[in-house]
């Protein structure tokens, strides 16, 4: 990609800073640049002090134990290779509307994660089999919504937790990972969405209860009736989703060969098919799928699509995971506008 006609973030938001991946003009990458990450905060940047390198682990073990991240380096590194999708990606497709930072759908990116599993690193500290679940607190912190100044802080169920891959990162692409994505120390959980991969990690503490932080218990939590909390449900795994990032969507273009183009991700197994439609839904084919990074990577696709006659085309695409889901003619809605997938759609004029 030349230096000249490189894309640049979609500012959402600058305090705290939230851009999004100009996901339609990064056909080719695997993994995403740093420089196009996609970012998202609820308060602004922490400041970068030494206490930053050092990482306790608490509460429910045999323990307590604190690591420099000179000790964390020695350890057996993983590499965890996945897609990382903030829950409210596509959030401003919703109708009615939610409020939030409205994304478009490049709340997106994926990359090669390289630390420590966590499961190795509460081996040494040893769990107490009254543990359930395992706190993250982070750096950063600030008020929100008129509560109390809180750092930012996410559990996991103690089986996610000890999943192999559910690792405390220190590097992102062969590279310590950019201050921006949490460094020095990020937890990276895959198939959840991104809330769960804790930037700037401070602590981990084993608790004998569920956990009822803010961002646990009221935010990333589905709740489909706008004026009450009746049936409401946790956000956790990612929904099976698809975009199409070529062609754009009311893009003009000429009768020929056409080749569609885009990428499919889930948070359950993994992408079995992905289907589309030149006729707005009339018939469907399957698309071509081609070589993923890895088992919790996107996995692009293509379709060559012939167009003899001028006129007004709707394109559908959906992606269909191995455990049995399918995306949806219309999203679930709920109030917050958490995990939007349902059927992608462009429109395109052949002249």
């Amino acid at each position: 990609m030349s230096h000249l006609n490189k894309p640049y973030l979609i500012t959402r938001s600058l305090s705290p800073e939230n851009q999004e991946t100009p996901i339609h003009f990064l056909e080719h990458f695997t993994p995403t640049p740093p420089d196009y990450f996609y970012i998202r905060n609820h308060f602004n940047y922490p400041p970068l002090k030494e206490d930053n390198y050092i990482l306790s682990i608490k509460g429910e073990v045999g323990s307590v134990s604190t690591f420099h991240i000179n000790d964390l380096i020695h350890f057996p590194l993983r590499t965890v290779k996945n897609v990382l999708e903030c829950a409210g990606n596509k959030r401003s497709f919703f109708s009615p509307k939610t409020y939030g930072e409205q994304w478009e759908a490049g709340a997106i990116s994926q990359g090669a994660w390289t630390g420590i599993s966590l499961n190795n690193m509460l081996k040494i500290t040893g769990i107490r089999s009254s543990a359930k679940e395992v706190v993250f607190e982070a750096h950063d912190n600030g008020k929100e919504k008129n509560k109390q100044n809180l750092p930012y802080c996410r559990s996991l169920p103690l089986s996610k937790a000890l999943h192999e891959d559910t690792i405390v990162a220190l590097f992102y692409n062969g590279t310590p990972i950019p201050y921006k994505q949490g460094a020095p120390l990020r937890l990276i959980v895959p198939h959840w969405y991104g809330m769960a991969s804790v930037k700037w990690l401070k602590s981990i503490t084993l608790i004998n209860h569920s956990f009822q932080g803010p961002y646990q218990t009221e935010d990333y939590v589905y709740y489909p009736n706008k004026y009450n909390d009746e049936n409401a449900s946790f956000v956790t795994s990612m929904n099976v989703n698809t975009i199409i990032q070529k062609p754009l969507d009311y893009s003009t273009s000429s009768k020929g060969t056409h080749c569609i183009s885009g990428i499919a991700w889930t948070g359950l197994g993994r992408i079995k098919n992905v289907y589309i439609s030149t006729d707005d839904g009339q018939s469907w084919n399957k698309a071509t799928l081609h070589q993923a990074l890895s088992k919790y990577a996107f996995v692009p696709w293509s379709y060559v699509w012939e167009v003899n006659d001028t006129g007004e085309y709707t394109i559908l695409c959906k992606g269909e995971d191995t455990a049995g889901r399918i995306q949806p003619d219309k999203a679930y809605w709920n109030r917050k506008g958490y995990g939007y997938n349902a059927v992608y759609k462009v429109k395109v004029k052949i002249e």
